[in-house]
């Protein structure tokens, strides 16, 4: 049998009720019956260890409970859905990297003291286990229009900072006590806090918020309060009133959310700064079991600049092994558009106004001469003359220039290059045009033939306007002299023995003819985007070649065996190709440090480390 609840004739009016149907999500069931129908119980005194969340992680989730409030009714009294959801997040927190729960408010329906006792006792478990958690009052657990000045409560005697003193997340309170932050450790040691709102701030709350922002200048801010969005792209008027005298004017805050209304919703404004804020309501009261205590969670991955927003019931789901009715099997996972999406966010542009990563420094030449280094050259200024092997070998380059072409100069460089400056190529293919450098006449590294393994490593940057039909299949480093030269004939014999270069998908591909084979071995990368500064690496260790893009392994490296680099003692080229011994093609992009070293080298030991 399914019971209704009525609505308080103050509760938060319906906003949009009625635009989304129910989730059908009975495929489900197979899937989660068996995984996750018995969610071990929790004992008293569990130890933590294990739990703990990976603060070096790049990837770490928020979880937020909204508005419980009919589980909490008075005689209504059910804290098992909270608890399942707990429980869930306990049992799951390792691997999902938890780092806190946030709850959104109108934790009870009455604000009763036997209300707060019950969902108080549930929260016991988090407390055990010493996790990181907020709670904030709603218009129900204060029953109350007052703002956050309204003195005592049966909240605050249960959930007061008393309650969080002591807890390694728990930054402070307002005086009144009304008001929380909360600090925790993620995405690679960086510190990010939880402005935990009351419902209503007085003009003493928005000072303390103020003050804590104040504190903590440079920390990220996820500021959770009670009522805030009404529906898609529409604040309340108590949100509108939060966001010009505390939001708009302060660009640590990214991400706010709030619950009261239904349905789910969203909204995304500008702040001051100029960046998005990204604004959530977030409810579930209105559906089966007063939202059978559903979690959001939103997992964050600083690699990929999203987070990934998820909605579940692990009360529902930990039901599925013992057969569930057909509302549970609606309401065991949402899919909605503003239930299930995903926040695509540039971290480290959007924190850039408060907390800009500083500018890796360049690093002296000298730290970058591994044993067995060849050659290195970096640009740190315009070419005028020769370019100096920095290894000290005598491979120095001296400037070549093809219909009249020139090289540029441009102090950008990739982010972790050793060496700050580039230089910008020219090439055009149809008619022939640009400037490339060469290694001198004579120069050691003209005859190497590397039998023992190497390393050659490049940073380079393509540019919006290049072209395939003009700019692809220039080289970034190549060798000059044909197979036919050398007397490897299998494959094209006006090929050049070696050549890194990019083809016209822009895909990275080492083709070169090794001492032990007549024809080319060659690895090949995926496409690289333009206007990115990427770094490659091609490691031979005397038997096989690997090509890498930013330190990661293609897929496309050959098994066969691979000795050594053919030679028949003519010079190198950078930002140059020939084919049938004269330059065919000149690179069109900037070109970053570049090193030739004569064994192969660990990832760790890569330039843009």
């Amino acid at each position: 049998m399914c019971t209704s609840h009525d609505h308080d004739p103050g509760e938060a009016p319906q906003a949009g009720a009625g635009r989304r149907g129910f989730l059908r999500a009975t495929a489900l069931l197979g899937v989660t019956a068996g995984a996750v129908a018995a969610l071990p119980a929790v004992t008293a005194g569990a130890a933590p260890s294990g739990r703990r969340p990976d603060p070096r992680s790049r990837r770490f989730t928020l979880a937020v409970m909204p508005d419980t409030q009919y589980l909490f009714d008075g005689p209504s009294i059910d804290k098992a859905p909270v608890e399942a959801s707990l429980r869930y997040l306990l049992e799951h927190g390792k691997e999902e990297n938890l780092v806190f729960l946030s709850h959104l408010g109108d934790l009870t329906q009455n604000g009763a003291k036997e209300e707060f006792a019950a969902i108080g006792e549930a929260f016991e478990l988090l407390d055990r286990r010493g996790v990181g958690y907020s709670v904030l009052a709603g218009n129900h657990d204060v029953k109350s229009s007052t703002t956050d000045q309204r003195g005592a409560t049966p909240y605050l005697d249960a959930f007061g900072p008393r309650r969080f003193r002591g807890k390694p997340t728990f930054g402070g309170a307002s005086l009144d006590g009304y008001n929380t932050f909360h600090l925790f450790t993620a995405g690679g040691g960086r510190e990010w806090l939880v402005l935990a709102l009351d419902w209503r701030l007085s003009p003493q709350g928005y000072a303390w918020a103020k003050e804590v922002l104040a504190k903590h200048p440079k920390t990220p801010v996820i500021l959770t309060t009670h009522e805030l969005v009404v529906e898609d792209d529409s604040l309340s008027e108590y949100g509108q009133q939060l966001w010009d005298q505390l939001v708009e004017e302060h660009d640590q805050i990214f991400l706010a959310l709030g619950g009261h209304y239904w349905p789910a919703a969203r909204a995304t404004r500008k702040n001051a700064a100029g960046h998005d804020v990204h604004l959530h309501l977030t409810n579930y009261q209105n559906r089966y079991f007063g939202g059978a205590a559903m979690i959001r969670l939103y997992r964050f991955d600083l690699d990929r600049n999203v987070i990934d927003v998820e909605t579940v019931s692990p009360w529902i789901l930990g039901r599925a092994g013992k057969g569930l009715n057909e509302l549970e099997r609606q309401e065991m996972e949402l899919s909605g558009d503003a239930d299930r999406f995903s926040v695509e966010i540039d971290f480290e542009e959007r924190f850039s106004g408060f907390a800009p990563v500083p500018a890796r420094p360049a690093r002296p030449a000298s730290k970058l001469l591994a044993p067995g280094t060849m050659a290195y050259w970096r640009f740190e200024k315009p070419v005028d003359g020769t370019v100096r092997d920095l290894s000290g070998r005598g491979n120095d380059l001296s400037l070549v220039t093809v219909g009249g072409g020139a090289l540029g100069w441009s102090a950008d460089h990739h982010p972790d290059q050793p060496g700050h400056g580039s230089l910008e190529f020219r090439g055009f293919k149809s008619p022939l045009k640009g400037a490339c450098l060469r290694t001198v006449d004579g120069a050691p590294l003209n005859s190497a033939t590397f039998k023992d393994g190497y390393t050659i490593e490049a940073f380079y940057r393509l540019p919006a306007d290049w072209d395939p039909d003009h700019n692809a299949w220039s080289g970034l480093v190549s060798r000059t002299g044909t197979g036919g030269a050398a007397g490897k004939t299998a494959d094209d014999p006006d090929e050049p023995l070696a050549t890194l270069s990019l083809s016209n998908d822009r895909e990275p591909q080492w083709a070169m003819r090794p001492l032990n084979q007549q024809g080319i071995a060659t690895n090949w990368a995926q496409e690289t985007p333009l206007e990115t500064w990427w770094h490659l690496a091609v490691v031979n260790d005397g038997r096989h070649s690997t090509l890498y893009v930013e330190g990661c392994p293609v897929l496309r490296n050959p098994k066969a065996a691979s000795v050594g680099i053919t030679s028949v003692g003519l010079p190198w080229l950078l930002g140059g190709y020939e084919y049938g011994g004269r330059i065919d093609q000149i690179f069109h992009g900037r070109l970053g440090d570049v090193r030739i070293v004569a064994r192969a080298l660990p990832v760790t030991s890569f330039m843009n480390h």
